[in-house]
């Protein structure tokens, strides 16, 4: 409670938080898409791809819808660029390690990792292609 000097009344002050509530602290409505264009939003979007999140992670992260995100890797090519190069560390990071596995003698790894590099001739389906000529009935009598 404040007191009001003067008027002999007692006041009641609330503070209401207008700012996290539901979202990640510090997002703002206004030109939401300046603040992942600084240097710190930049850093955060690297973080977040670099952990492993999906583009619809990063976009409920950022408070947006995935097709906001989609548009906005679209127009600026920092956003981009910057969730690329995050997504490139941990990619890099499961190939090794996928790798590693594979030449370890793990069956499952090899097969995952050939019918992924060699599809034409370690997929299960194969296409093959052959060339079939036709006779008429009557050439062959």
């Amino acid at each position: 409670m404040v007191s009001s000097e003067g008027t002999g009344k007692d006041l009641v002050l609330f503070i209401i938080p207008l700012r996290g509530m539901g979202r990640e602290v510090g997002r703002m409505a206004k030109g939401k898409y300046e603040q992942w264009l600084e240097a710190e939003g930049l850093l955060q979007l690297e973080s977040w791809a670099r952990d492993g999140l999906s583009d619809e992670d990063i976009a409920k992260k950022m408070g947006i819808s995935r097709s906001t995100l989609n548009e906005w890797k679209k127009k600026y090519p920092d956003i981009s660029d910057t969730l690329k190069k995050g997504k490139d560390v941990v990619d890099a990071a499961v190939e090794n390690a996928l790798l590693k596995r594979a030449l370890s003698g793990d069956t499952t790894a090899q097969i995952f990792w050939l019918k992924n590099r060699k599809p034409d001739k370690w997929r299960d389906k194969q296409i093959v292609e052959a060339e079939v000529g036709v006779r008429k009935l009557e050439d062959l009598i």
